[in-house]
C-alpha cells in the first residue's frame, strides 16, 4: 500500500507511535483543486494529521479537523473517517494574496483570532446526541504544534506530533504517552514510563522531512528505533472519499425553504450546487425543485395521517 497508515507498541506499553503515509489520495485531493504552495503544505500536513487522530477514535465516525484563520486562509478542513477515507478543501479570503513564504501564522492567524478546531461525529448518534467539538487558540509555530496544544488542553495526554507535506506525498508520526491508571502508566513504575517517554521523543526529534516524505513507516521506525523492541500493528490503508450526494444536496434545499429556491430560480433559472471538496456539480431545474417539495409536503402529510 503506497497510502497506509501503521501503528506500534513500546515493549513495556508505555508509549504507542504511529506514522503515516500518504501518496496516491494526497495527490487525488490536490488534483480537484489549484493552491499556493503555501497553502497546498499547510494542507497536506492537516491531512496527515487526519489519519493519525482518526486511528484512534473508539466508534464509528469521523474526525474533522479545522483551521479557521483571520488571515488568507479563512478555512481549512479535513473530514477522515474511522476507516481513513478522507476529503479535504481550503476556503480562501478574497482579495488576500497569499505569499509563497507565508508562514503558519501569518496566513492563518495574523490579528490573533484564529482557532483550531476538532469535531468528532458519530455515525449512529442516538436520539438528541450532537458532535463533540473542542477548539482552542490557534498556537504554535506549524500544524504539528497547534494539534499538539490541543492534545494537551482537550485530552490531558503528552503527545508529539511531526508533519511533513509535499506534492508527492503527506506523511506524519505520532508519539503518545498511554494514560495511566491509578497514578501509573500500565503496571509499569513512574520512572520507567518516564524514561522511555523520553527516549523516544529524543529519537523522534531526529526524524528529517525528507525521511518522512520518502520512507515507508516500516523503515522509517527502523531508523528511529533499531534498538526497542516493537509491537507492529496491521497497516490501515488510507483512501480518498467524498460523501456527497444529490440526495444530501436536496436536503440542504430543503431547509432553505421554498420561498428561497424560489428566488433563485426566478434569478438563475436552476439551483446548482457545487460541492467544496471534490467540485461535483449538482443541478437542479424548476422541474426538479417542484417535485422535490411536493414530496416532502406528502411525506409529512402522510407521517400526520400514520400518527392519528
Amino acid at each position: 500500500m503506497s497510502d497506509q497508515l501503521q501503528k506500534y507498541l513500546f515493549e513495556d506499553q508505555t508509549v504507542r507511535a504511529e506514522v503515516v503515509s500518504i501518496r496516491e489520495t494526497w495527490k487525488e485531493i490536490q488534483a480537484r483543486h489549484d493552491y499556493p504552495s503555501a497553502v497546498q503544505k499547510l494542507l497536506g500536513e492537516l491531512v496527515a494529521a487526519s489519519a493519525l487522530l482518526a486511528a484512534n477514535i473508539k466508534f464509528n465516525g469521523t474526525v474533522v479537523l479545522q483551521l479557521q484563520g483571520d488571515g488568507p486562509i479563512g478555512l481549512i478542513v479535513v473530514e477522515c473517517h474511522a476507516d481513513l477515507g478522507m476529503r479535504a478543501t481550503v476556503k480562501l479570503r478574497e482579495g488576500h494574496a497569499v505569499p509563497d513564504d507565508g508562514t503558519f501564522q501569518s496566513l492563518l492567524n495574523p490579528h490573533g483570532g484564529g482557532r483550531f478546531s476538532v469535531v468528532l461525529d458519530p455515525q449512529d448518534r442516538l436520539p438528541g446526541q450532537q458532535p463533540y467539538q473542542g477548539i482552542v487558540a490557534l498556537q504554535g509555530e506549524s500544524v504539528a504544534q497547534a494539534l499538539e496544544h490541543y492534545m494537551l488542553a482537550s485530552e490531558q495526554l503528552q503527545t508529539r506530533i511531526w508533519l511533513a507535506a509535499d506534492t508527492g506525498c503527506a506523511a506524519g508520526v505520532l508519539l503518545q504517552q498511554l494514560p495511566r491508571h491509578g497514578g501509573k502508566t500500565t503496571s509499569e513504575p513512574a520512572s520507567v514510563a518516564d524514561d522511555t517517554w523520553e527516549r523516544a521523543q529524543i529519537l523522534a526529534e531526529t526524524i528529517k522531512s525528507e525521511e518522512l516524505l520518502t520512507l515507508t513507516p516500516d523503515a522509517l521506525i527502523r531508523r528511529l528505533y533499531w534498538q526497542e523492541t516493537l509491537r507492529t500493528f496491521e497497516p490501515t490503508a488510507v483512501s480518498y472519499r467524498c460523501t456527497c450526494s444529490r440526495e444530501k444536496v436536496a436536503d440542504v434545499l430543503l431547509r432553505l425553504g421554498r420561498e428561497e429556491i424560489d428566488d433563485i430560480l426566478a434569478e438563475q433559472g436552476r439551483v446548482q450546487i457545487n460541492c467544496d471538496y471534490c467540485v461535483k456539480s449538482f443541478e437542479f431545474d424548476p422541474v426538479d425543485c417542484a417535485e422535490l417539495f411536493a414530496n416532502a409536503s406528502a411525506k409529512v402529510r402522510h407521517q400526520s395521517e400514520a400518527r392519528h
